[in-house]
């Protein structure tokens, strides 16, 4: 692996239900881990899709880190990818023949309703 290409910085969350004052349960969003990536789109061509009677672009984004300790229990229901403060839901996960060298993280763009 080259470490020269892993030149940005994502950072993982970790989805957890919290209790507020009253006892209310809520599902949030807690900084997890940050570590270099290489980021690269897996298909260079530019895709729409029809989502609820509008068209959205569909965004694709795999992501190659290091494998640390931290990201060997990541899974696609649990945590999100943030990169350039844009959230990024975890489609898959590529343990790159289980060799403990290298995570690919396929993920998509997360839509907001504003």
């Amino acid at each position: 692996m080259n470490i020269a290409l892993l030149n940005e910085r994502i950072t993982f969350q970790k989805n957890s239900v919290v209790v507020d004052s009253i006892g209310n349960h809520k599902n949030e969003w807690a900084d997890y881990f940050t570590c270099s990536a290489y980021a690269a789109m897996p298909n260079r061509q530019q895709s729409e899709k029809q989502a609820a009677g509008v068209t959205v672009s569909d965004d694709n984004l795999n992501f190659t880190v290091r494998y640390c300790s931290e990201l060997a229990c990541i899974d696609n229901t649990h945590y999100r990818v943030v990169f350039r403060d844009e959230n990024y839901n975890i489609t898959s996960i590529d343990r790159m023949n289980y060799q403990n060298k290298s995570l690919k993280i396929v993920c998509t763009k997360e839509r907001r309703n504003e």
